[in-house]
């Protein structure tokens, strides 16, 4: 049984920074694309970042290029993002997925909020 979970969300100010982790349990592999998505209030869920497995290459949305960094760690089966200069604009629910070829798994997700 796979199971994503996700911490490190909380309360930050517009500038700050925060960093979440996403710890896979149960991949039998790690030819998995392992990313990051967000969704906030009212919006649709839209894709931050991944990195896939082989090669390594790394994919991110326009709005936060510049500003947040993926990174994973298959040892650990792992998937990290570091997110700077954070605003109001990236408060919402960020959720893990790691997806394979005949499979995708997604976690419950971790708050983030952007508020002075």
């Amino acid at each position: 049984q796979v199971q994503l979970v996700e911490s490190g969300g909380g309360l930050v100010q517009p500038g700050g920074s925060l960093r979440l982790s996403c710890a896979a349990s149960g991949l039998t592999s790690s030819m998995f694309t392992l990313g990051w998505y967000r969704q906030a209030p009212g919006k649709e869920r839209e894709m931050v970042a991944d990195i896939a497995s082989v090669g390594g290459s790394i994919n991110y949305a326009d709005s936060v290029k510049g500003r947040f960094t993926v990174s994973r760690d298959d040892d650990k089966n792992s998937v990290f993002l570091q997110m700077n200069n954070l605003t109001p604009e990236d408060t919402a629910v960020y959720s893990c997925r790691a997806r394979g070829r005949f499979s995708d798994f997604w976690g419950q997700g971790t708050q983030v909020t952007v508020s002075s």
